[in-house]
């Protein structure tokens, strides 16, 4: 199996006077804008996930549903999933990603928690990564020793120039 952990894009800044609740953050307008061009660097790559599961934040459904679109799949099936809330555990992601028996999923959520996650897959007590808005982690899971290994991360610079 091939997971893909994905950090929502540029969203509105939590301190501005305007911005509604943490939950309802949208993307900025530069955030849809950059999030469909490190979209567009995993379609080169010709990356097909057969699922896609969000965090419930408006900002990671936006991102999602902008992955989706790129990369052909339907974002109607979309799924939304708890644990990839910003407080959301790692070890339910990882349970909820085996669970589903799919050969590729792409998971959206948030810093830390994407981070304590890719940290909770590779074994470590720690943070290990910081992974930037829109940018990609990639792990292959095998079914014979029952472990992640971590292929690759993609910051978002390098998709856009993936998709130039």
């Amino acid at each position: 199996m091939i997971l893909y952990l994905v950090r929502h894009g540029i969203a509105v800044d939590p301190n501005d006077p305007k911005s509604p609740p943490e939950p309802e953050r949208p993307l900025t307008a530069k955030g849809v804008q950059k999030t469909r061009a490190a979209a567009l660097g995993l379609s080169v790559l010709g990356i097909k996930p057969d699922v896609m599961i969000t965090s419930p934040y408006v900002r990671a459904t936006q991102t999602a549903e902008i992955f989706a679109e790129t990369l052909g799949f339907s974002p109607a099936k979309i799924r939304v999933h708890d644990a990839l809330k910003p407080a959301g555990n790692p070890a339910e992601v990882a349970k909820e990603v085996i669970s589903l028996r799919a050969k590729e999923v792409m998971c959206f959520g948030h810093a830390p928690q994407l981070d304590l996650t890719i940290s909770y897959l590779l074994g470590a007590r720690g943070a290990v990564t910081e992974l930037k808005k829109a940018g990609v982690a990639c792990f292959d899971h095998t079914a014979t020793h029952g472990k992640w290994l971590l292929c690759w991360i993609l910051t978002p610079k390098v998709l856009r120039q993936l998709a130039e």
